[in-house]
């Protein structure tokens, strides 16, 4: 682009003051010795006046008055389960449906999987699945599951063990009321469920799996999460990705400023 404009400028095409107006001009004399090299040549430099930034916009989440209309719409512990998986976990749906059995470990101490996280947690690993499932980030991660999830996952299993054709697969989530009978999810079922349970629930809007997974981060940086550790929960490769979680409530903001102390109570402990 500035090669095409300083060309339209020396062929006369449009004013020279165009460049003025857009580029800020400097030359090789504005910088310091150690930076001009051995060329002693005079060279001239462009920077832009103006730069453009899109805005950051807020992310289009589940509310929590969604995600339990969607909850109380299931039919089945599975369903029950995969709305959790997504909104309190987190989880993409190419992570849920990827998931194996062996990447569940409930106990307390979790050395017997061979694992040195504690307490109950799943991971998150990037492979190849027969169901064309993929988790995106390429770094794998454990996620804490609280009482619910444990709760919801147990419950599940109970259902899973009344299909004997899902006896001998290891995928987590699988079919148990459509052919192919104990075949692992396809993640388009995914969305066939979410769209199913919303219109169940009578929802003004269908709901996606992903805005239940941006419930699970809105609802991390609302209880105060930082941002390393959304940033590790949601899997994200880089901070950006979780800043726009980060935009707090009016209660929130209020809540900040109610925690800070008076000007007497701050001189009395010190």
């Amino acid at each position: 682009m500035r090669g095409f404009l300083a060309f339209a400028v020396v062929t006369k095409q449009v004013p020279a003051s165009v460049m003025d107006q857009i580029y800020e001009m400097g030359d090789s004399r504005d910088l310091p010795m150690e930076a001009r090299g051995e060329d002693s040549s005079l060279r001239y430099r462009l920077r832009a006046r103006h730069r453009m930034s899109e805005p950051r916009t807020a992310v289009d989440r589940a509310t929590n008055e969604e995600i339990i209309a969607l909850m109380e719409a299931c039919r089945s512990a599975r369903d029950r389960l995969i709305v959790l998986l997504l909104s309190r976990v987190g989880l993409r749906r190419g992570e849920a449906a990827g998931l194996r059995r062996s990447d569940l470990h409930m106990l307390p101490d979790n050395a017997v999987h061979d694992c040195s996280v504690a307490g109950a947690h799943l991971h998150v690993v990037r492979r190849q699945n027969a169901n064309g499932a993929w988790a995106k980030s390429r770094r794998p991660r454990a996620v804490p599951l609280d009482f619910l999830v444990v709760r919801s996952v147990d419950l599940y299993l109970l259902e899973r063990d009344e299909q004997p054709a899902a006896a001998d697969c290891d995928y987590m989530l699988v079919n148990l009321f459509r052919a192919p009978l104990g075949a692992p999810m396809q993640p388009g079922a995914f969305n066939e469920l979410f769209e199913a349970l919303s219109r169940r629930a009578g929802l003004a809007r269908t709901v996606t799996p992903h805005q239940g997974r941006h419930a699970f981060g809105s609802n991390l940086a609302d209880s105060g999460a930082l941002l390393d550790e959304i940033q590790t929960l949601m899997g994200h490769s880089s901070p950006t990705s979780s800043q726009p979680y980060l935009h707090p409530s009016a209660d929130r903001l209020r809540a900040a400023v109610n925690r800070v102390g008076s000007p007497r109570e701050t001189a009395r402990g010190k």
